[in-house]
């Protein structure tokens, strides 16, 4: 029971820090924070997402490509042009390491309006922290874990993050089906995205990237929204309003 309360809790907590702070934050910026607000959810992705996390300052700059350069060769990370999804997550990380590193020069575009926190991107790329954190998970299965297989499940801790960007990325541009015509592969995956708190709803998103509810149809249900709404009413974020803009556009019948 607690191997599965602390797979569960790691997986949700590491995914909401991916999908409210590096994307629909970081990337977007559907929403405003304060300055403390902004440092407490930037440390709270660090702690949630441990070994495998994300920064955000080439995390937007990734995801901003992403959407300019959708399904076409110069999307770091459209299954268009891979034959799995790992060749396509080895290409997403040398992308990355370059941002990250600053080895890389982003386009002027998509520069800018990101968090930045130099001290904590220092730790999280510091190998001995991210070794820590590998030591914490096996500690705490040598405590906890009943059965031998249980430990074939640390290897994912290690690469939550990505593990989730790889799902997103690879499904969300394969299958399901597509509420609009946005001369791209983006597909809606599931019409209740709880396994992923609403990422795999792409082709909405494709259609509307500013728009913090990425559910459009009367059947969809993105998980993460409500909590960004109780978040905006208790004054912890402000909401942009961009919704109105989709009351004009009719999706067509589900392809």
């Amino acid at each position: 029971m607690e191997i599965t309360l602390f797979f569960l809790g790691h997986w949700y907590f590491s995914l909401f820090s991916q999908s409210f702070f590096l994307h629909r934050y970081s990337a977007h910026k559907m929403f405003s924070l304060s300055r403390f607000w902004e440092r407490f959810f930037y440390l709270f992705s660090f702690l949630s997402q441990g070994s495998s996390f994300l920064n955000p300052r080439a995390y937007a700059i990734m995801h901003r490509m992403h959407h300019a350069f959708s399904d076409t060769e110069k999307d770091p990370h459209s299954p268009r042009f891979f034959k799995d999804v790992f060749s396509m997550m080895g290409q997403t990380y040398k992308i990355y390491v370059g941002y990250l590193s600053g080895k890389t020069r982003a386009a002027s575009e998509f520069m800018g309006s990101f968090p930045e926190w130099s001290l904590l991107d220092k730790l999280s790329t510091n190998w001995i922290v991210r070794i820590s954190w590998g030591i914490g998970y096996f500690v705490f299965y040598y405590f906890f874990a009943t059965e031998w297989w249980m430990y074939l499940l640390l290897p994912l801790y290690f690469i939550m993050g990505p593990i989730h960007g790889a799902i997103v990325n690879w499904c969300g541009h394969k299958y399901g089906y597509a509420n609009f015509d946005n001369r791209d592969n983006s597909r809606n995956t599931m019409f209740w995205d709880v396994f992923l708190l609403g990422e795999l709803f792409q082709n909405n998103h494709h259609k509307y990237p500013n728009r913090a509810n990425f559910a459009v149809r009367w059947f969809e249900w993105d998980p993460t929204f409500p909590i960004m709404k109780f978040l905006h009413w208790t004054h912890i974020i402000r909401l942009r309003k961009t919704d109105n803009a989709v009351a004009a556009a009719k999706p067509r019948q589900p392809l």
